[in-house]
């Protein structure tokens, strides 16, 4: 097999001019329908597969342990049943390569980006197979966004700063100052992938440049030294070190996208039983059966500005996971998580997870400490951390209405969520279970914690979050969080109220930059409130 490498993605606008939109439309669309005719080829071959008497007896083999005799003889008879029926990616590849480079698709698109429709199809019914995912649908019009080729050497590929595709050349918007774009461009080129996206309904395109190597690292974007604990959970993470613990509020710049986004979804809905009062019973229910729906062309226009709302709030929020990724990463090169099940989140909290996407922000953290070489580790359930208390080894199950922990042996009151991300931090690998936590490390590390994560009550921005982590990279509250001892409290809450004045002024600024459309000065200014709060007292 060949060696995989590291890759990256730069991502480049594209110039369109003439009739270059168009026929990228038409092409886009003639993907979607080889995409669909591959869909349709693996489903097929999949259900012969699942009828054959080769898988039946496949499945009554036994599974075995991982390498063991039967696991290898189970594995085989799968294979064996998979060519005979040719559920593979090549054997899929030869069947587009047949039925659809050689008719009329094969006029608007090469080989390659077919070949590539293919494995697309070929692995989302595998993933289907496997019972990972649920069965993929047929993409409708104008619901594949991207094609790409398999090597920059033939089809869609990169040369001379534009992209030549079957005759098309496009040219992209190219920053040289910009030191990411540079490092994009000096790497070596695997393959090129195309993008459409919209913006305000009008559809734009862009290039991404998958490239050989690690991404670009700036500067301000360090990694520390230390260990950091976090207990994500549906919209606020409680994040801790050794003496120091916040949480953090995902959602603060936030809400107010959901109120404006909320109404307008009730709008579109009396639109549309206004358009087909056919189509629901009395009792406001949609009536059974198989139906035609109108949309006029104001709803069309509303739902055309419910979407640009919604892809604002995703790429505000993808902005505020990189943020809060970045700050950590800068304040230790140790991560632990708690693990969680963030589809139960998504049945008990599905708006809050909706907004904040904690899941998301995990996978972007684990991308990013691998590319730096930091370690993030997910820490087992079975440590208990939200119910244990470190000074007399007790575990009481808390109601998730008790935020707080308070035991009897003198431990508390303590912010339920901090002080579960400050154990992980004192959480050590054992070879018996995984991991296991260390009560004489907690122990001595408590008492220069217990006068600071208290303080840690109240949720704030991420935005907050971020000037405090730039304040302590610079030498400036943690440096004196970790010298004050416990009698420097006096000059720890100056350097605090120092560093809220300096919070407010750029989060408020930010804050205005970002949301220039917020609904009252009153909202603007509960925000900037809740943006100022301190991690510390």
């Amino acid at each position: 097999m060949k060696a995989k490498t590291e890759s990256f993605v730069c991502e480049l606008p594209l110039v369109l001019a003439g009739d270059d939109e168009r026929v990228l439309s038409v092409r886009f669309d003639v993907a979607r329908q080889a995409y669909n005719a591959c869909l349709s080829e693996a489903l097929r071959r999949l259900e012969l597969l699942r009828q054959s008497k080769g898988y039946q007896a496949a499945r009554k083999l036994p599974k075995g342990t991982k390498g063991s005799a039967a696991a290898k003889a189970r594995a085989a008879a799968f294979r064996k049943a998979n060519e005979q029926h040719g559920f593979r990616e090549y054997d899929l590849h030869a069947w587009a390569t047949e039925h659809i480079s050689h008719k009329w698709l094969g006029e608007h698109l090469d080989a390659n980006t077919i070949q590539r429709l293919a494995t697309r199809a070929f692995k989302a019914v595998q993933e289907y197979a496997f019972g990972k995912h649920g069965r993929p649908r047929f993409k409708s019009f104008n619901q594949l966004d991207s094609v790409e080729g398999k090597t920059n050497t033939s089809g869609i590929r990169w040369c001379d700063n534009r992209v030549e595709w079957f005759g098309l050349k496009l040219p992209a918007i190219i920053n040289p100052a910009d030191p990411v774009i540079a490092h994009g461009l000096s790497s070596r080129i695997k393959y090129v992938r195309l993008v459409r996206r919209r913006l305000n309904g009008k559809p734009h395109y862009s290039a991404q440049l998958i490239c050989e190597g690690k991404p670009y690292r700036k500067e301000k974007n360090t990694i520390g030294a230390g260990v950091v604990g976090i207990d994500p959970g549906p919209r606020v993470f409680g994040i801790a070190g050794e003496t120091w613990g916040a949480q953090v509020d995902l959602t603060t710049p936030l809400k107010h996208n959901r109120q404006a986004a909320r109404r307008l979804q009730r709008h579109i809905d009396r639109q549309r039983r206004a358009n087909n009062p056919n189509n629901f019973l009395p009792d406001g229910r949609i009536r059974p059966g198989r139906k035609t729906w109108r949309v006029s062309k104001r709803q069309r226009r509303a739902q055309a500005k419910l979407a640009e709302m919604q892809r604002k709030a995703a790429a505000h929020r993808k902005s505020l996971h990189g943020q809060l990724a970045n700050t950590v990463l800068r304040l230790g090169n140790d991560i632990r998580i708690e693990r969680n099940s963030y589809r139960s989140f998504q049945r008990n909290f599905g708006k809050s997870v909706g907004l904040a996407a904690p899941a998301g922000f995990v996978t972007l953290l684990e991308r990013k400490a691998e590319n730096a070489g930091a370690q993030v580790s997910q820490l087992p359930t079975s440590l208990r951390l939200s119910q244990v208390c470190h000074g007399c080894g007790g575990i009481e199950k808390k109601p998730l209405s008790l935020r707080v922990h308070q035991c009897e042996c003198g431990v508390g009151p303590v912010q339920r969520d901090v002080y579960s991300a400050w154990l992980a931090c004192t959480a050590v690998p054992d070879p018996r279970s995984e991991w296991r936590l260390d009560a004489v490390q907690a122990a001595l590390a408590w008492p220069g914690a217990e006068l600071r994560l208290p303080a840690a009550s109240s949720p704030i921005s991420v935005q907050a979050f971020v000037a405090w982590a730039c304040e302590a990279a610079n030498g400036g509250l943690l440096a004196a969080s970790l010298l004050a001892g416990v009698g420097g409290t006096e000059r720890l809450a100056g350097k605090v109220a120092a560093m809220a004045d300096k919070a407010r002024n750029v989060v408020g600024a930010s804050h205005h930059l970002v949301c220039p459309d917020v609904a009252s000065r009153r909202e603007s200014e509960r925000v900037g409130r809740v943006a100022t709060r301190t991690p510390f007292l």
